[in-house]
């Protein structure tokens, strides 16, 4: 079995009001020092079988189309040890 994580933040360009919130939440609860929050969201998913360069080009498609919002989304897929890592 092989365990993928796309991790999805918005792009730094786009206002984050979330992590705004979180930023103040965090400094109002004593902790110094914070200039910035980005939130974002985590997909793990787990495949039967090794990956094959078809099933890592179909994760990439997905997590470009479905999983993120290319207009104001970036992602990075973190792929199983010794299989690399993509940036979009």
């Amino acid at each position: 079995m092989a365990r993928i994580v796309v991790d999805v933040m918005l792009k730094s360009e786009i206002l984050d009001p979330q992590g705004r919130a979180v930023r103040s939440a965090l400094v109002r609860q004593g902790l110094d020092g914070v200039v910035d929050v980005r939130q974002g969201k985590q997909f793990v998913i787990d495949v039967d079988g090794p990956l094959t360069p078809d099933s890592r080009a179909k994760v990439e498609e997905l997590a470009a189309n479905l999983l993120s919002n290319p207009v104001i989304e970036d992602f990075r897929v973190t792929w199983p040890a010794g299989d690399g890592d993509a940036d979009r």
